[in-house]
């Protein structure tokens, strides 16, 4: 596990690769329980995907609907728990793999069967809007995670579906991404990243870490505005989404945001990633 690609250091600043959907390298197929584990025993920073289906419970995807990922047809949300967990996901190029959607609570019995090093976070990206988050689906959610919650962060771009996740659960980080809902295109507009900070503080006082496109620190950065800096003064931690591999054109960007000391950077190709930027270094 030595050699898996986790983080790189510069100039004394460690900085996490985030396994996008639980992919270590471009050619993985999407939340497969084999890598998330993998990555969780070495250290990684992963992400998943959370939607609501209908047994008031939290499903392993990205999507409202279930074509594309998975074998099944139709809205998560009008799926049973016992059907989901029938369907198989699939891979980068539409095929059936041999891989299982997983449930919220599988994927937390997962890691409580087979441990997780310390310093791992799994990231639970929460794709739906507090309306969805009944009483019912509240408790399941806090049901699965409180034995492991210590390993996981909830992130949405909807700070009230963030505040009632994680305050039923106890130990469990906060996340918030602050560039929904128009903020990213509003923002562009403005300029005005000073009040951009502050709004996404008061949105979100507990969040411990930020989600910010890769592109809007970049761009602050052309104006003369550490966006990076400005919410680690606030104790915040950032997270550069997502830059899909490593390449000649993404290089520049990458070389900036560690400079800049961003603390996570988001791909579908840590591998990649990592043997690049080792390569430069």
């Amino acid at each position: 596990m030595t050699d898996a690609p986790i983080s790189v250091t510069r100039n004394g600043h460690r900085t996490f690769f985030k396994w996008h959907r639980g992919r270590k390298r471009r050619s993985d197929p999407v939340f497969t329980g084999r890598r998330i584990i993998e990555g969780m025993q070495a250290g990684a920073s992963i992400e998943v995907d959370l939607v609501v289906h209908a047994d008031n419970g939290m499903a392993v995807l990205h999507n409202l609907s279930l074509e594309g990922e998975t074998t099944g047809t139709g809205l998560v949300r009008e799926t049973s728990a016992a059907v989901l967990r029938g369907l198989c996901l699939r891979d980068n190029n539409g095929q059936p793999i041999a891989g299982r959607v997983m449930l919220l609570e599988d994927l937390a019995a997962l890691i409580a069967r087979d441990g997780a090093h310390p310093d791992a976070l799994l990231q639970l990206d929460y794709k739906e809007d507090a309306t969805v988050l009944t009483r019912e689906v509240v408790r399941s959610f806090a049901e699965a995670l409180s034995p492991v919650a210590g390993h996981f962060i909830v992130s949405s771009g909807d700070a009230a579906s963030v505040g009632i996740l994680t305050g039923a659960v106890t130990g469990i980080h906060v996340g918030y991404d602050p560039c929904h809902e128009g903020a990213l295109e509003r923002l562009m507009q403005s300029r005005d990243y000073t009040g951009f900070v502050a709004e996404a503080i008061a949105a979100s006082p507990k969040a411990e870490m930020i989600y910010l496109a890769w592109e809007l620190v970049i761009e602050a950065d052309k104006d003369g505005f550490d966006i990076v800096g400005a919410f680690h003064a606030h104790g915040r931690r950032i997270d550069a989404y997502t830059i899909r591999q490593a390449n000649a054109e993404t290089l520049p960007a990458l070389e900036r945001l560690l400079a800049l000391r961003v603390d996570q950077i988001t791909t579908d190709d840590p591998e990649g990633m990592k043997a690049a930027l080792s390569d430069r270094q």
